[in-house]
């Protein structure tokens, strides 16, 4: 794991990987509970059973925004500021979803640091947001992640 001092100090880490992160079971409660949230509840992600009849492998599939929302949790294994304010989901750019993830599937969070520009509160970062999934050759999502961390 990355330990930064403050948010300024990942301007001495740009253009390097920041590390991986541990994998992750996406299981079919947290598709369900991402289509509760959201409504979306196309039968690809929820339908079980039709899942198991009409879906290439017979699985239903995650969503793509819900393994984009996983930037937050997983990153908590790749790095950490001691010393900050509030953190601030500033947007994403160039997001592609490159891979359908199958229900029980695990991915992990790769990320690698595109920029870190000081700003007024604080420095903004942005991330190249890559998630493997475990056995395949292609990424699930590919992503520009953007993060205001503020001064403590």
């Amino acid at each position: 794991m990355l330990i930064l001092q403050t948010p300024s100090d990942f301007q001495a880490h740009v253009g390097r990987k920041l590390g991986t992160s541990e994998w992750f079971t996406i299981e079919q409660r947290h598709i369900d509970g991402f289509a509760d949230a959201t409504g979306d509840d196309f039968w690809i992600h929820v339908d079980t059973e039709r899942a198991a009849r009409e879906m290439p492998d017979g699985r239903t599939i995650a969503h793509g925004l819900f393994v984009l929302s996983l930037v937050p949790r997983l990153q908590r294994d790749i790095w950490r500021v001691e010393h900050r304010g509030k953190g601030l989901n500033y947007g994403s750019d160039r997001v592609r979803y490159t891979a359908s993830v199958p229900v029980n599937s695990r991915v992990r969070l790769h990320q690698t640091l595109q920029s870190a520009e000081r700003t007024r509160p604080g420095t903004r970062i942005t991330t190249l947001c890559e998630f493997e999934i475990e056995g395949h050759d292609r990424p699930a999502v590919v992503a520009q992640f953007i993060l205001l961390l503020q001064d403590a």
